[in-house]
């Protein structure tokens, strides 16, 4: 059940940055195994295909910094942002570059100026927010013409559906209290209400990060394909959300 209560929302949060330092943030993502490294891969390149030189990137969400260090790569000026402290440190630790600023903020109601950044990006942290006070807040932060980019679980995947439905799993999968996944047209609707333009939400991953190292090249190539079929994948495991504020 989630929490109704933004304060006491937060506080949990803080809590599972915490849960991610004790267990190890990329094991409980599952982006350290073979299968879970070709994920990761694909959603860097996704979510920076966009990117360039001198652009203000806010990264909503940055955890311990694995994207971010990607990000650092771009050339372009990055804020990062998370609610815990914890996990920020160890970001600031292990990516320690002159483009990047790390800040604790709260992704509701940011310190940052209207109209501040050229991309609002992230990977899986929409899921963990009251969508609808997030929403409005990227908006506020975003310039025009500015867009968003950002991959999220898939609630019609039936695995993803199970875990963000049935509490024992939900905790025992290392999930904190209130995430949950999204269905696509519930996004598409939900940005267009908030004012974005150009939306695009799609699904796309069928690759389990479980699977043994040997079978990722060739089941990769099946995941793919099952993509590009009608029906099939729209039970992929995420979706690539897209979108813009008007210019």
């Amino acid at each position: 059940m989630k929490t109704e209560n933004l304060e006491e929302r937060l506080q949990n949060e803080i809590e599972h940055g915490r849960y991610l330092v004790k267990h190890g943030p990329g094991e409980v993502w599952n982006w350290d195994r073979p299968a879970g490294r070709r994920r990761w891969r694909r959603r860097v390149e996704m979510l920076m295909a966009g990117l360039a030189p001198e652009m203000e990137v806010l990264e909503l969400g940055c955890g311990s910094g694995y994207f971010t260090r990607e990000l650092a790569n771009s050339g372009a000026r990055i804020t990062a942002i998370d609610i815990s402290p914890d996990l920020l440190e160890i970001a600031r630790r292990d990516v320690p570059a002159d483009s990047v600023r790390f800040l604790v903020e709260n992704a509701y109601a940011t310190s940052f100026a209207n109209d501040q950044f050229d991309a609002v990006i992230g990977i899986s942290v929409l899921h963990h927010l009251d969508i609808k006070k997030g929403f409005s807040e990227v908006f506020r932060v975003l310039k025009p013409g500015g867009f968003i980019c950002f991959s999220e679980p898939n609630m019609l995947n039936p695995q993803i559906a199970i875990q963000k439905n049935v509490p024992y799993i939900k905790k025992r999968l290392g999930d904190s209290p209130d995430e949950t996944a999204f269905f696509r047209w519930q996004l598409s609707r939900l940005l267009r209400r908030h004012g974005f333009v150009d939306v695009q939400v799609k699904p796309f991953d069928f690759l389990h990060p479980n699977l043994p190292g040997a079978m990722v090249p060739s089941l990769e190539r099946v995941c793919l394909f099952m993509e590009r079929l009608p029906f099939l994948r729209e039970i992929a495991g995420s979706l690539h959300i897209k979108a813009a504020k008007p210019s």
